[in-house]
């Protein structure tokens, strides 16, 4: 609810602070004493356009300050976690104009968009202006009506659920048979292809193994030599060096007793003379290995000539690559022969899924239909009580494609002079008439749907006497559990409120000012008796006042 509003230097006022209370909130004064004004500057903060010439005084920036409990409201703190902004017990939205028409708005002290101003305020404000387009003509609002009424908060979670569910399953069936369209295209061309790389067989390394040894064999007769030149020197020569070795360590050793130093030596050139004859018959074991082989160079040569064509042909470098793209044909191909599986199961369980929704929907829909002819003949008889008489609502309610509340539309239908001709509200009612209607339907659904504080700008336009006490009792019932503010000119309707506020100019310096103040009792009888008789109100326009604020 909208606690206190604070409004400095706009158009004729100074500075002013409203403290409302939480129930109803009437502002009376004379005619342009500024009740507009407190209208356009709550609207600032609601995300309306911001206009310059508002400025009183060009060196001063103009604010606008709302300040709201929000009574941990879900759509609000919804709203302040998508957005990323702080949440306190207490909301405040501030608008603020500079003399060069830059405006700024602010949530909690955040720098925020206008829009992010009016999305918000829409979950925390519902001001009914004349001449507006109205809520009430929105087939959402509409729809919420029927629902609150007809309680169906969480069916409507169940089939949102179910909705949402069905959507992703549908996705992914279009998406399959896409799939399959796509697969029935390619899957000659891939089964080509796959034929091509399995008919090679190869396995892990292939190629680059058969490169190292195409190497192998292409030089084999050179490193045969090389092999053979190495095991004569160390083995077979007419002084082989395995046998120098041999003997140049007798020769030291003979010598080992005369010196601390020569044992090491000698045991250095016994391991040196091992290790040359390891490696002497190590070279005779490979040369015996090494081969020239004609046949194998050519079949090697072969195969690797039909490898480096599918490595060409499909852009890789490794014949691990050419294995992957084979596996992932292989796959492909398999899912050809599943796809039709698939489909066929995901058909099944996305008819089921759309029956349970369906029956959801329907059950919503038969909730929705029985609440309309309670809510059309009450709220008729309340707009004939608001002075309406002629008027009539009639709600129409039509099937539609599944949609995220259902399979209904919904318009309210309204006919002001009992024609018969029913039109959409928003097409045939006026700014008062909308207000009235709003009134009666919103005091009706107000303990089922969670409604924002409503704020009424002269809602008793066209109505007087009888009319407008009625319109008072509905507003005062209503405020019971909805903060209500309103702007009127009927005493009937300011002698309910809970807080009565003056709208009045005086005149500070060389300039006149539009101010407020809230009423004492005693000031709310007279303010209310000048209302019935004129600025000097008789004793029977007192004891009238009286009588309307006592009771």
């Amino acid at each position: 609810m909208l606690r206190k509003l604070h409004i400095q230097n706009y158009a004729i006022i100074d500075e002013i602070d409203i403290d409302f209370s939480n129930n109803l909130n009437v502002i009376t004064g004379e005619t342009g004493a500024g009740k507009s004004i407190l209208m356009g500057a709550l609207s600032l903060i609601l995300g309306e356009r911001a206009d310059t010439s508002a400025l009183q005084k060009r060196d001063k920036k103009c604010v606008v300050e709302g300040f709201f409990s929000v009574d941990n409201k879900k759509a609000v703190i919804k709203f302040l976690n998508d957005n990323e902004l702080d949440r306190e017990e207490e909301l405040v939205l501030r608008r603020e104009i500079a003399a060069s028409g830059k405006s700024r708005g602010f949530i909690n002290d955040t720098p925020a968009t206008v829009q992010q101003l009016k999305e918000i305020a829409s979950l925390l404000v519902d001001l009914h202006q004349q001449f507006d387009t109205l809520e009430l003509g929105d087939s959402d609002f509409q729809r919420e009506v029927l629902d609150g009424l007809g309680g169906n908060a969480e069916l409507l979670i169940s089939f949102q659920s179910s909705f949402r569910h069905w959507q992703k399953q549908k996705n992914e069936l279009d998406q399959l048979l896409k799939q399959k369209e796509t697969f029935q295209k390619e899957a000659d061309y891939h089964q080509y292809i796959f034929n091509e790389l399995d008919q090679l067989k190869l396995v892990e390394n292939e190629l680059e193994t058969l490169e190292t040894e195409l190497k192998l064999l292409t030089n084999a007769e050179g490193i045969k030599t090389a092999l053979t030149k190495v095991f004569f020197e160390l083995k077979e020569s007419e002084q082989p060096v395995v046998q120098q070795i041999k003997s140049l360590s007798n020769q030291l050793q003979s010598f080992s007793d005369y010196h601390a130093d020569l044992p090491e030596l000698v045991k250095r050139l016994q391991s040196a003379q091992i290790e040359l004859q390891d490696i002497a018959d190590e070279v005779d074991s490979l040369n015996d290995q090494v081969n020239f082989d004609q046949e194998r160079i050519d079949e090697v040569n072969e195969r690797l000539s039909s490898g480096y064509k599918m490595l060409k042909k499909h852009g890789v470098q490794t014949t691990n690559a050419l294995i992957g793209i084979r596996n992932d044909l292989a796959e492909k191909l398999e899912a050809v022969l599943n796809i039709d599986e698939t489909i066929s199961l995901k058909e099944q369980e996305l008819k089921a899924l759309l029956q349970k929704t369906e029956d959801i929907a329907n059950t919503i829909s038969i909730r929705r239909k029985k609440e309309i002819a309670e809510l059309e003949k009450q709220v008729n008889i309340l707009l004939n009580q608001v002075g309406m008489p002629n008027a009539r609502l009639k709600v129409q309610v039509q099937q539609t494609p599944l949609n995220l509340y259902g399979s209904d539309a919904i318009e309210f239908l309204f006919d002001a002079n009992k024609s018969n001709r029913f039109e959409p509200i928003r097409k045939v009612a006026s700014g008062g008439e909308l207000s009235r209607l709003m009134l009666c339907i919103k005091s009706l659904v107000a303990k089922s749907i969670d409604l924002p504080t409503l704020i009424f700008d002269e809602i008793d336009t066209g109505i007087s006497g009888e009319a407008a006490k009625q319109v008072g009792f509905i507003m005062k019932d209503l405020s019971k559990s909805r903060q209500l503010i309103t702007i009127t000119h009927q005493p009937q309707i300011a002698g309910k409120a809970d807080a009565h506020f003056f709208v009045f100019k005086e005149i500070k310096g060389d300039a006149i000012k539009t101010n407020i103040r809230l009423l004492s009792k005693d000031e709310r009888i007279t303010a209310i008796a000048q209302m019935l008789s004129g600025e000097k109100p008789t004793a029977a326009a007192l004891e009238n006042a009286r009588e309307m604020v006592m009771n």
